[in-house]
């Protein structure tokens, strides 16, 4: 047989809990930029292998905005470029 409690002697015993705060340890975080707009590349070329090899992971798939850093508009373009460079067999689908 469950015995039943109130509410408020339940919250008595949280009552010398200590909180923590969800706060981030920013010690090791930097800010990221995008390369492509502190170059100020004009265009993303699908035929420049060597700088979209730096987008793709060791299985093939496309790093993301927010582990590269770029922007978005950039992030596009970058995806366009490997798409197409994977279709004329300049990039590998899969290392």
């Amino acid at each position: 047989m469950k015995v039943k409690t109130s509410s408020s002697s339940r919250r008595a015993g949280r009552a010398g809990e200590k909180k923590f705060s969800k706060k981030r340890d920013t010690l090791g975080l930097r800010k990221k930029y995008c390369m492509f707009c502190a170059e100020k590349v004009r265009t993303i070329d699908y035929k420049d292998s060597k700088r979209l090899e730096y987008f793709i992971r060791e299985r093939g798939k496309m790093v993301s905005s927010r582990v590269s850093g770029t922007c978005a508009k950039h992030q596009r373009r970058v995806a366009e470029a490997v798409k197409k460079a994977r279709y004329l067999s300049l990039l590998p689908y899969v290392r």
